[in-house]
């Protein structure tokens, strides 16, 4: 059976809160984590989530982010740290721009949820996780509607 951010195209897996994400399936059976119609969509609000731990909390490091994103008391938060690093190449303290248009910035953003995304959901299926659906969930999020 697929991990449950696969299943629910939630590759991050977001819990299921009030708020009303785009291209949140209609029904959701999941009681735990939202689930969405296509994998780009919940790209989409985990990069708007990423974002707002950037602008309102001031998580601008992958250390800072994943603190946020995997506390402790859920979490080896260090371990998730760790492997997220190892897989972007990256040392904790590099500082991510998230929601920007640059094209380093969007690259390092997408590297990130790629990253963030094996750890969610195992290294066995890594083979589902699509840089071209991660990108299509950064457009989605961040670039204006007419582009």
């Amino acid at each position: 059976m697929l991990p449950r951010g696969i299943r629910n195209n939630n590759p991050l897996n977001i819990r299921r809160s009030k708020d009303q994400w785009k291209g949140m399936e209609e029904v959701q059976t999941d009681r735990a984590f939202v689930q969405f119609k296509a994998m780009e969509w919940g790209y989409r609000a985990a990069f708007l989530l990423l974002r707002t731990y950037r602008v309102k909390y001031k998580r601008y490091s992958v250390r800072t982010i994943i603190e946020r994103w995997a506390p402790e008391n859920e979490n080896h938060t260090q371990a998730y740290i760790d492997r997220v690093c190892k897989e972007m190449g990256v040392p904790p303290h590099f500082i991510l721009n998230i929601g920007s248009l640059d094209e380093e910035d969007t690259y390092w953003a997408c590297e990130l949820a790629r990253a963030m995304v094996l750890v969610e959901n195992g290294n066995k299926y890594a083979h589902l996780i699509k840089r071209e659906d991660i990108r299509k969930g950064y457009a989605l999020a961040f670039e204006p509607p007419d582009h």
